[in-house]
């Protein structure tokens, strides 16, 4: 392995498991489970990115109980029936040499909504005459998460105390399924974000008032995860910075990351925002190129342990350098893996030709010739055009 990869390619430890490289695959909503269950695109569609070379392949975020579904067509965990069809995708993945991970979800109030490419908005009368009513959204407050959306309905003490069971069973069965990997989903406005944050948990009683008592909820969930999975890693995705003013900051932030990790989380996963649907207030992250970096580097210089970072990550070079200036430990990929789902072999290939070799043997004994017999041809002169006298 030259210099030049060996930051991208070497093996991550976290916990019981090893990851084969620092590049991981995002968890992606695909809008197409029915009644939570996985179906054939699921198996396609994460399949194509082990074979391409990713060392973690992250299931996107699956509700551990029906009201915590984005959509009607959100992946579930929260039957015994959801167990088989995933278990499939992940003996599939590790056949492949991947390491199978998933994220644990509850959408909270942002729940009961479109898909994206319905814009996302929440399910209406419209939406209930088509056969896809919508539901009581539930979080810690009764508070919107901007104009425009329901009020959802706080959530019971005695309520609390079922999710965090909820959480456990719907780890038990990812356990079950067979996946190496459990992450959190504590980011983007969800149920668990929506605790931590001072803007989305007005409370007070034992689950709120003070940061102390916001902190509460995830920090049980995380416990009763942990005490399911035995030595397998625990990932928690967090939102670094709420956006809105009066909102969490990166210093919050840092902090909970060592009670995280205290509890036996052993990676954090750093992204941002998404507490607010407000976007007139919501001060967001510029997007930029690897912008969630500075967040996931704060977190790893503070020593709580390893980071993920993702967001704006398309380059072989540009990963190879977070890596190696210590902005993260592991790079999670999402629409740049959609695009090209080989990038991990693409950047293998850019970083060092000899890496050629590590390629899926069933494509590499086609891909490396190939690219061999290309070389000759531009060594020789020629273009793809040049028969045709361009």
């Amino acid at each position: 392995m030259s210099p030049k990869s060996a930051a991208l390619f070497q093996p991550l430890t976290l916990s019981g498991v090893t990851l084969p490289n620092r590049i991981g695959v995002s968890p992606m909503c695909m809008y197409g489970a029915t009644n939570g269950h996985a179906a054939d695109m699921h198996l396609i569609h994460l399949g194509r990115f082990a074979m391409g070379g990713a060392g973690l392949v992250l299931v996107e975020a699956t509700a551990i109980e029906p009201r915590g579904r984005i959509s009607h067509h959100d992946l579930g965990l929260w039957a015994d029936s959801h167990i088989a069809p995933l278990r499939r995708i992940a003996d599939a993945l590790r056949a492949e040499g991947t390491v199978p991970g998933i994220q644990l979800a509850h959408a909270g109030r942002r729940a009961s909504v479109r898909e994206p490419w319905r814009a996302g908005a929440p399910l209406d009368e419209t939406d209930a005459a088509a056969g896809s009513p919508p539901w009581q959204t539930v979080a810690p407050s009764a508070v919107e998460p901007g104009p425009g959306w329901p009020r959802p309905r706080a959530l019971t003490a005695a309520e609390i105390r079922t999710s965090i069971d909820e959480w456990a069973a719907a780890a038990r069965r990812a356990v079950e399924a067979g996946f190496d990997v459990v992450e959190l989903h504590g980011a983007h406005g969800y149920l668990l974000h929506q605790f931590v944050s001072p803007l989305s948990n007005l409370r007070d009683d034992e689950w709120g008032g003070d940061d102390e008592r916001r902190l509460r909820y995830p920090l049980e969930v995380v416990r009763a995860v942990r005490a399911e999975i035995g030595d397998r890693a625990l990932l928690y995705r967090v939102s670094s910075i709420d956006g809105p003013e009066g909102g969490r900051r990166i210093e919050e932030t840092v902090a909970f990351a060592h009670r995280l990790r205290a509890e036996g989380v052993d990676l954090v996963d750093a992204s941002s925002g998404g507490l607010s649907t407000d976007r007139s207030r919501d001060l967001r992250v510029r997007r930029t190129f690897g912008y969630h970096a500075d967040f996931s580097r704060s977190v790893r210089e503070a020593g709580a342990g390893p980071v993920a970072t993702t967001g704006y990550i398309v380059d072989a070079e540009q990963a190879a350098m977070l890596v190696e200036n210590g902005d993260t430990d592991l790079l999670l990929l999402g629409r740049e893996m959609l695009d090209d789902p080989n990038w991990p072999q693409h950047a293998r290939r850019r970083l060092d030709a000899e890496e050629a070799a590590h390629w899926h043997p069933r494509f590499g004994s086609a891909i490396v010739p190939r690219l061999g017999s290309l070389q000759r041809l531009v060594e020789r002169g020629e273009g793809p055009l040049a028969r045709f006298g361009r």
